[in-house]
């Protein structure tokens, strides 16, 4: 059995889950409102403060969306609780990254800067301290879009193996390569 789609998911004071008819579950609570279809073969049940998950066979198929549905709805629940928060860091000279509203503004490295129009639910500040790499936070309650966002801003110059200039997360450890060694 799945080990992760039999544990049952603990409802919060505050959080109100419902489930449609067509196995829409809708998650609302004090940070927001999120919604997720499930397969037409999954079963979502509330009972005693609980969501229950559960699949009709042992099908590999069946293993397999059972665990994925679970985890998917217990990261509605955390992001409207908590919300999801990721730190990237600018490793490089002259790299920069300012906001205005959720739009992000790039210097790296390129001859022209990189502009970047943020989705409205996730919330961008950057940071940029003397003696520090400039910092880009990004904040949102649901964990697929904050991933694919900040993704996408580490797209744009990934760090090299050398001197590891480019945009990494915060705490990343990079594999490093030790360059040509001279001649003699």
């Amino acid at each position: 059995m799945s080990r992760i789609g039999k544990a049952p998911i603990a409802v919060p004071s505050g959080v109100s889950i419902t489930v449609s008819d067509k196995n829409l579950v809708t998650v609302k609570g004090p940070k927001g409102e999120l919604t997720q279809q499930v397969d037409s073969d999954i079963t979502v049940k509330q009972e005693e403060g609980n969501i229950i998950v559960s699949r009709p066979t042992e099908q590999k198929r069946h293993k397999a969306l059972h665990g994925l549905y679970r985890a998917l709805i217990n990261n509605m629940v955390v992001g409207v609780t908590e919300g999801y928060k990721t730190v990237q860091e600018l490793v490089g000279v002259g790299y920069r990254a300012s906001n205005t509203g959720n739009t992000l503004e790039l210097a790296l490295g390129f001859s022209h800067p990189v502009v970047i129009v943020l989705p409205e639910e996730v919330k961008v500040t950057t940071t940029a301290e003397k003696g520090k790499n400039p910092t880009i936070t990004l904040e949102s309650i649901d964990k697929q879009l904050i991933g694919q966002v900040a993704a996408k801003i580490r797209s744009l110059r990934k760090p090299e193996p050398y001197k590891g200039k480019g945009v990494k997360f915060q705490g990343e450890v990079l594999r490093r390569k030790a360059g040509k060694s001279a001649k003699k």
